[in-house]
């Protein structure tokens, strides 16, 4: 009678350390190797757009903040890759206001989409620690990379070429 106690207790405990986590319960990781956790957010602008619509493409998702100096030098720099094509750029917010981003975007002249993550609950599901945050998905969606901190032109070059190659 004792051990089937200890094994009704070790499923309750398994099952609510699931449910506290639900990238556990889904099967979803945000780790290399696994497919990217799908979300859809709002655009500047209001349009919605969902990672599943760029299916077939390579993808930077970039999680970014306005406070962010890093996030600051880096966004030139994918902006410039964006402009020459051959990969799709999602650039998530922190959690601020569409003003505030507005004013950021124009002041760098920023065109590939940036998204607003109200409540951070995208950048939870990828977990997200740190600003800049950057994952690489490939054509099949699997995240390939993840560079945290601030990349320079030749570490996007570098993940890109990578990308394709093995795309």
């Amino acid at each position: 009678m004792r051990p089937r106690l200890i094994v009704l207790l070790t499923v309750a405990l398994l099952l609510t350390a699931c449910l506290q986590n639900p990238l556990a319960v889904s099967g979803m990781s945000a780790e290399i190797g696994a497919r990217g956790p799908e979300f859809t957010l709002e655009q500047l602008g209001g349009n919605a757009i969902s990672l599943s619509a760029l299916q077939g493409q390579v993808v930077l998702i970039n999680y970014w903040a306005t406070w962010c100096g890093p996030c600051r030098l880096e966004m030139p720099i994918i902006q410039a890759r964006y402009n020459d094509g051959g990969f799709a750029v999602l650039a998530v917010n922190f959690d601020e206001s569409a003003e505030r981003v507005q004013r950021f975007v124009d002041e760098l002249g920023l065109d590939f989409p940036v998204l607003l993550d109200p409540g951070g609950r995208v950048q939870e599901l990828y977990r997200v620690r740190g600003y800049p945050t950057s994952y690489f998905l490939d054509s099949e969606g699997i995240i390939r990379f993840i560079h945290i901190g601030e990349m320079s032109a030749t570490d996007l070059d570098r993940y890109l070429t990578q990308l394709e190659i093995n795309s």
